[in-house]
């Protein structure tokens, strides 16, 4: 079984789709999903495709989702199968639980290479952490759910994925500018301060990957236009850290050279 929740809903039972048409049974195949292998309560369910206005056939309809599941599921396993649909998506005491081999959903996936850069991270191993989140970062085919109707509980699993992928990417950046990569990453984060125009860590790192990359003007440029952009929409000045890196610029301080460079080791030697 492969789902794929990182993007457009993609499920698929041998080679199979087992995604309904329908809004509230795909609701409800992906809330599964993303809690694949735990049993979920009938109220939580309920609390996901009706919210606080439950229809007084709730528990019959939510059946009725859970029997079109299954009938997808039957399909796909075919006449022959070891196992039926009911072992597939199980019925427990007060809930239903989505059983599938380890890896199957790409969001489980995602989660642990996150964790194994966030390991390598700690580890002080850059370049392992750098390939764990790039490969995290390649498994998002778009935003998250993208074409799923979304309730109360799939809203809060929505934002934390968004926010964890924002995350992860700035992680990756910090591990690529301690790398040397600056510039590899100018066009990346190029298109990151124009798509996040307040987000202050993404224009630190763009700053000092165009300052590394011999484009001071540009990196003063930049921190402008986020200042800017913070007094007239928040009515807030930069954070220390941005305001110090704008000094730093200002002042061509050589911390800010990339590692490996002729004046970062002549920094080293002094500083021995």
């Amino acid at each position: 079984m492969h789902i794929e929740l990182l993007g457009p809903l993609s499920a698929e039972l041998n080679s199979v789709s087992i995604a309904p048409n329908a809004g509230k049974p795909r609701q409800l195949l992906c809330l599964l999903a993303l809690n694949a292998n735990q049993v979920l309560p009938v109220p939580t369910l309920m609390e996901e495709i009706w919210g606080t206005e439950m229809p007084r056939s709730a528990l019959t309809t939510l059946q009725t989702y859970v029997l079109q599941l299954r009938r997808l599921i039957t399909a796909a396993l075919g006449p022959d199968a070891p196992q039926d649909a009911k072992d597939v998506l199980v019925t427990r005491h007060g809930g239903y639980l989505l059983q599938v081999p380890k890896g199957s959903v790409d969001v489980h996936r995602y989660e642990r290479l996150v964790a194994a850069g966030q390991q390598a991270l700690d580890n002080g191993e850059d370049e392992t952490a750098s390939a764990a989140y790039d490969e995290a970062l390649s498994l998002w085919r778009g935003p998250a759910l993208v074409d799923v109707r979304i309730g109360p509980l799939l809203e809060i699993e929505l934002a934390r994925l968004e926010e964890s992928r924002l995350g992860v990417l700035e992680r990756r950046i910090e591990a690529d500018l301690r790398l040397g990569r600056h510039g590899q990453l100018l066009a990346e984060l190029t298109t990151l301060i124009g798509r996040h125009p307040l987000h202050e860590n993404l224009h630190a790192h763009c700053m000092t990957a165009l300052y590394r990359s011999g484009r001071r003007w540009r990196a003063l440029e930049v921190y402008q236009g986020l200042r800017g952009r913070l007094v007239e929409e928040l009515g807030l000045e930069p954070s220390p850290h941005v305001r110090g890196l704008h000094q730093a610029i200002l002042a061509a301080d050589p911390s800010l050279d990339a590692p490996g460079s002729e004046r970062s080791c002549q920094v080293g030697l002094y500083a021995a």
